[in-house]
């Protein structure tokens, strides 16, 4: 695609890697990174942006020639919790104010990441499949739905090539967690890694769908470059590598850590928890436009430890069984 691809949220946990990839199968001339604030480093330019300043949104969407967006810039589940208003101005004004400037500045496409929050207590458990009960609880699961549905309108209004996808949790190494229910699996392999015990803000036996960062990665890279035609849900494919549990991630983590222990005190987050899913139908984003994963379970923990160790400069002991 020509012109330049805006990011929004380049600093955050996805950003800052689908940045870097982004950049490598572009070049630096190609990528903008945005966001409210400066704090990673990134071989292009970079442009302080508040989403949810429309005016200053739409002068740089203009003035810097962008034909896609890539919007992740979001206030994420367990603190949008603590500042519902927040959460409402950045999540539902600023994917608003992202779609106007879209519109006004004839950008090619919008990618809207959406998130299993878009769940509810009422959604069926197991191999949810992409039409189903969405009443989300929580201002983030509410929010996302909404970008869900807008992104749907402002492709069938005003034929914007808007795509998105439901991200599970995320585990990676390079950049710290953003304040999600799911963030407990990366704090869980870092206390591993420093020879620390660690407190779960998670019941034990919580199953939720997640996926590796590379793979989350390869699968929005996948979505953006699939055929317009093929894209039988706009804005709301389902995607996943494996399910677990705090516990299966525990005992996982003592195959390489004997000694490591983990305790339970479960906070509000639970709450937000148990109206997610355990598992995910994927099977219309594997034959719309070709998702797989590379990481299973066991690599994903396997390769997390190493990066981590490499990173924070901890021996790793103990032994695989792998």
């Amino acid at each position: 695609m020509e012109g330049k691809t805006l990011i929004t949220g380049a600093c955050g946990q996805i950003g800052t890697e689908l940045t870097g990839a982004l950049i490598e199968r572009y070049g630096n001339t190609s990528v903008v990174a945005s966001d409210i604030r400066r704090a990673a480093s990134f071989d292009c330019e970079f442009v302080e942006l508040d989403i949810t300043d429309a005016a200053a949104l739409s002068h740089t969407v203009r003035d810097l020639g962008v034909t896609r967006i890539i919007h992740l810039a979001a206030i994420l589940s367990a603190r949008a919790e603590l500042d519902p208003e927040l959460a409402y101005s950045v999540n539902v004004g600023g994917t608003k104010n992202i779609l106007d400037a879209a519109v006004r500045w004839n950008v090619q496409q919008v990618f809207l990441p959406s998130t299993i929050a878009v769940f509810g207590p009422e959604t069926p458990k197991d191999m949810v499949p992409v039409d189903t009960v969405t009443r989300p609880v929580s201002i983030y699961g509410i929010s996302k739905l909404f970008g869900e549905l807008l992104g749907l309108y402002f492709h069938r209004r005003y034929e914007l090539d808007v795509r998105g996808l439901r991200l599970p949790g995320i585990v990676s190494w390079r950049a710290p967690p953003g304040g999600g229910t799911t963030d407990y699996a990366v704090e869980m392999i870092e206390h591993a890694v420093k020879n620390k015990n660690y407190t779960c803000f998670l019941r034990r036996n919580t199953v939720l769908p997640m996926m590796y960062m590379a793979d989350a990665i390869d699968a929005i890279l996948r979505l953006l470059d699939a055929p317009s035609s093929n894209l039988r849900y706009r804005t709301s494919y389902n995607v996943s590598s494996f399910s677990f549990s705090p516990a299966d991630l525990e005992q996982e983590l003592r195959k390489l850590f004997p000694d490591f222990s983990v305790s339970y005190e479960p906070d509000a987050r639970q709450t937000i928890a148990e109206g997610w899913p355990r598992t995910l139908d994927i099977s219309a984003a594997v034959s719309d436009w070709g998702f797989r994963s590379s990481y299973t379970f066991s690599s994903m923990v396997e390769d997390m430890v190493k990066h981590v160790s490499k990173k924070r400069e901890y021996k790793v002991t103990g032994n695989s069984n792998r």
